[in-house]
């Protein structure tokens, strides 16, 4: 069975929250006392102990019972006693920072998934989390935010149930899900009113002429066209480009069809494909195009169903 995805990493969680380190859930333990046993100590009443710290240091797994419980660093929690069972021939642990907990790698996994799996039952069922992912298979800005910020407040209540801050988290995260739910906030994915336009995205940029506008609707399905300075570069006037759009096989950008060859850029509108337009302009009037830089412009037709928008229904009624 396939593993439901986490939408953040703990990376991006520690950008979104950067005090996350402070909220490990350690708990200390007191009232270490010595057994009967040399070197062996127990701390009653101790709660649940599935990882035990001795000044920060992990111990690892515990024994299967105390009275294996022989070697420095070995340790045992019994459950039905409340009891943890410690051995130390070096340092009585009242003297250490003795702490319960978990891995915090392993509790920060729990929490990420926690939150994922939250953000699903928050979000409307229409939106299929497969298609979380841009093109390039990371998953949407607004996903990962959305997710360590749910994350970052079920970590803050866990030891601070209250907590302002926490409260501020969730209220961001829940704008979030209200916008995306509402049609006010969009995924790469989906196909918005202004897609037919296109959207311009660099591939390789190293001149100082690019395309800076595209005017009409694309009268095709989706393609990502690719524009290329072709031939000559130099300055508008001088500097020509052509055009790619797909073909039975491929997309623009792997140079399926060639639809516009080297046409001169004269910084006015221009053809682009499908009813497209694009305008070509530079960051002054020294600007030149620098010869192979590519651009690639994302179109959805016009006719495409738009999976994004503001509208809302209205109710109406007869009245007398």
């Amino acid at each position: 069975m396939a593993t439901a995805p986490i939408y953040c990493t703990h990376k991006e969680l520690k950008r979104v929250f950067p005090q996350l380190d402070e909220f490990d859930n350690k708990a200390p333990i007191y009232g270490w006392e010595e057994t009967g046993t040399s070197n062996l100590y127990l701390a009653r009443n101790a709660g649940l102990v599935t990882v035990l710290f001795a000044g920060g240091e992990d111990l690892g797994d515990p024994e299967a019972n105390s009275g294996v419980v022989n070697v420095n660093g070995e340790w045992y929690y019994d459950s039905d006693l409340d009891t943890v069972y410690y051995f130390n021939s070096a340092s009585n642990p009242s003297d250490l920072l003795m702490e319960a907990g978990e891995d915090f790698t392993t509790l920060v996994t729990q929490f990420r998934t926690d939150a994922s799996r939250y953000l699903d039952s928050k979000l409307d069922p229409n939106l299929p989390a497969n298609q979380f992912k841009d093109k390039s298979g990371n998953f949407d800005y607004m996903i990962i935010r959305t997710t360590a910020l749910l994350c970052a407040a079920l970590m803050i209540r866990a030891s601070d149930p209250t907590s302002e801050m926490a409260s501020a988290f969730m209220a961001e995260a829940q704008e979030n899900v209200d916008a995306l739910n509402n049609g006010r906030a969009g995924l790469s994915w989906q196909n918005t009113s202004d897609s037919s336009k296109g959207v311009v995205r660099d591939v390789t940029y190293t001149g100082t002429v690019r395309p800076v506008d595209t005017r009409g609707h694309y009268s095709g399905t989706y393609d990502l066209i690719k524009i290329k300075i072709d031939t000559t570069g130099g300055a508008i006037g001088t500097a020509t480009y052509s055009v790619w759009t797909k073909d039975g096989d491929k997309l623009g950008m792997n140079e399926g069809n060639k639809v516009v060859t080297t046409e001169i850029i004269n910084g006015d509108y221009q053809a682009l494909a499908g009813g497209l337009q694009v305008r070509f302009s530079g960051t002054d009037f020294d600007s030149t195009a620098a010869l192979n830089d590519i651009w690639e412009v994302e179109v959805q037709g016009y006719t495409e169903e738009v999976d994004t928008n503001s509208l809302k229904p209205i109710r109406m009624t007869r009245r007398a």
